[in-house]
């Protein structure tokens, strides 16, 4: 039978890329982490593992007990706060995950109502894109996460034991110097064709690469920045144009620039939690402060 410890400790070598790292995230000895992974080993009867460099490589095998393990780790929290919920605890602690302007706009209003509607339940917050809120959701490192899928509903993901609730529809901007003018209708991307852009890293701008493609055109990209402040100065210094979500514009708004919305493109922002219902109380609790508090911004026009 494979044991949750060392279930617990194969995840972690994965995610942090060595033993080393996996004993120092854990609190534990180095041997000890060997150990288990040796006994783990032995127990699928498979190699789990293999040298890389300074580091480790997940094997075939590994790779498949790694996703099979966040599964069953993630099950396990939520039959724990399952069983905390109906022993019916109105205390406890409820970790939100959540990506950097949800954070500064959506988050602070949950975050008070949820403290003064419920306040014997503790609210952690921790930033995270969506990979890494879901990753954490699934592993027991969060019990809620914010995330955001581009599109229509069709394609939000199908995702094992983890439940999409849909908070809001967040408009995207086209965001250029303000004292600019423009031939085209600000509101098409193909207005931009020939400028240069301002954008995230890889995985960030993969939807306006793709919006950019059906657009008619490929974004010269020449600045690399997650900040959306930073994005926004260098708009305003004439250094190129990009493109902003509405809570970015929310949370920080720049004089200089001017920001457009863009017909037919939009973020659709979801509550993710982990397990079928009942939700334990903390969890069930912040989700309804997120829902209570959220509402319709006032977004740029």
């Amino acid at each position: 039978m494979l044991d949750l410890v060392r279930l617990r400790v194969l995840v972690a070598v994965a995610r942090e890329g060595s033993v080393t790292a996996a004993a120092d995230a854990l609190h534990y000895a180095q041997p000890s982490v060997s150990h288990h992974l040796a006994r783990l080993e032995a127990e699928a009867g498979l190699p789990l593992l293999q040298r890389a460099g300074r580091g480790v490589r997940l094997t075939e095998a590994g790779e498949l007990l790694v996703r099979r393990a966040e599964e069953i780790l993630g099950q396990v929290e939520s039959v724990r706060a399952e069983l905390a919920a109906h022993a019916g605890l109105h205390t406890g602690r409820v970790r939100l995950a959540a990506f950097p302007t949800a954070l500064a706009t959506l988050v602070p209003a949950a975050a008070a109502w949820l403290a003064a509607e419920h306040p014997g339940i503790d609210l952690a917050l921790t930033e995270a894109e969506p990979p890494e809120a879901l990753t954490a959701l699934r592993n027991g490192d969060a019990d809620v996460a914010l995330v955001f899928e581009h599109g229509p509903a069709a394609e939000v993901p199908d995702l094992r034991n983890v439940r999409l609730t849909p908070l809001l529809e967040e408009p995207l901007y086209a965001v250029t110097p303000a004292s600019r003018e423009w031939t085209g209708p600000r509101a098409e991307l193909g207005t931009y064709a020939g400028e240069r852009w301002i954008a995230g890293c890889p995985r960030c701008r993969a939807h306006l690469v793709d919006a950019c493609g059906e657009a008619g055109f490929r974004p010269e990209i020449t600045f690399e920045t997650d900040d959306y402040v930073a994005v926004q100065a260098l708009v305003a210094a004439g250094l190129g144009v990009s493109t902003l979500p509405g809570l970015a514009l929310l949370a920080n708004r720049n004089a200089a620039v001017r920001a457009d919305r863009l017909a037919n493109h939009q973020r659709r922002i979801f509550v993710a939690t982990y397990g079928k219902p009942p939700l334990p109380r903390p969890v069930q609790a912040l989700t309804e402060a997120l829902a209570a508090t959220t509402g319709e911004p006032e977004w740029p026009p």
